[in-house]
């Protein structure tokens, strides 16, 4: 059975005073309880730890063999209790956060400026990946915080749960020289036989997976992975490409940028994903990416 930190206390106590009743009133119990929490170390021990002498007590040999293990039990608590206590406080901690990719253009470093000039003690360990990667990751306990796009239907795995922070518009990536790169806004019905350059053929798992449930079939004619490809190809002329609004601030000069008519393109969602009990940390980030949504996206936060 283990030792309570109690009987350690006492039994500290006891040794840094030579006496019961000098212990007890240091602890400020009564006598006959530290003689009890005494005598129950040394039952769980096998070992007398103190010779009880006409005035007061003195260690015995296996005493002084506990006596730096038991130091070491309480400084070690100590420890712990500093490091749970600096948890609640945000004075210290690891906030392991995950985000897809446009999330990180904007919206989480916007937020994690303010929380590393508000909480300089927390470490923010933050990766980059898919929604349903980091979905997994929360659920599994290996993350604490996640900013993800799930379907619009989908079911977040059990022990996680959503928090809606903004709805987001799509925009349309054109070369400068496009007739349509001087419009306020576009339908996408006006767009039907551009090339469109997709980061997956399976349309459903790219940014067309809104437009796509709506209706609307895009002509694919270049696929490329990476936004730094996709926008290249665009200011080349090959063809025309989505943009999430979050992005729009990354995107390069020779690009133009048009806002998609809202009812051809619903918003896509974005939302945190924490388990049901978040940590300090993670409760205190999830405020200021709130706070940094309705920044971005006024109209549209949630």
């Amino acid at each position: 059975m283990p030792v309570s930190h109690g009987l350690y206390e006492a039994f500290l106590a006891v040794a840094r005073a030579g006496s019961l009743t000098a212990a007890a009133h240091a602890l400020g119990y009564t006598q006959s309880a530290v003689s009890r929490q005494v005598q129950a170390l040394e039952e769980e021990m096998g070992a007398e730890l103190f010779e009880r002498l006409p005035r007061g007590v003195r260690l015995t040999e296996a005493g002084r063999v506990l006596l730096p293990h038991a130091e070491a039990v309480r400084d070690r608590l100590a420890a712990a209790r500093t490091e749970l206590a600096a948890l609640r406080t945000l004075d210290g901690g690891l906030l392991r956060l995950g985000a897809f990719s446009s999330a990180t253009a904007s919206l989480v470093p916007r937020a994690q400026a303010v929380f590393r000039e508000r909480h300089p003690g927390v470490v923010v360990a933050r990766v980059e990946g898919p929604s349903a990667k980091h979905l997994g990751l929360v659920a599994a306990g290996e993350e604490d915080l996640a900013v993800v796009a799930p379907a619009a239907a989908a079911v977040p795995p059990p022990g996680v749960t959503l928090h809606p922070l903004l709805d987001e518009p799509m925009l349309v990536a054109l070369e400068q020289g496009h007739p349509y790169a001087r419009r306020r806004a576009v339908r996408l019905a006006e767009l039907a036989r551009e090339e469109w350059i997709v980061g997956n053929e399976r349309l459903e798992d790219t940014l067309f997976r809104p437009a796509v449930a709506a209706g609307f079939r895009p002509r694919t004619g270049l696929l490329a992975h990476d936004w730094i490809a996709k926008l290249g190809a665009v200011a080349a002329g090959l063809g025309v490409t989505l943009v999430p609004a979050l992005a729009a601030a990354s995107v390069r000069r020779d690009v133009a940028l048009v806002t998609i008519h809202p009812d051809d393109v619903p918003y896509r969602r974005i939302c945190a994903a924490t388990p049901t009990a978040p940590t300090a940390a993670a409760t205190a980030f999830l405020g200021l990416l709130r706070d940094t949504a309705e920044e971005l996206i006024p109209s549209s936060a949630t």
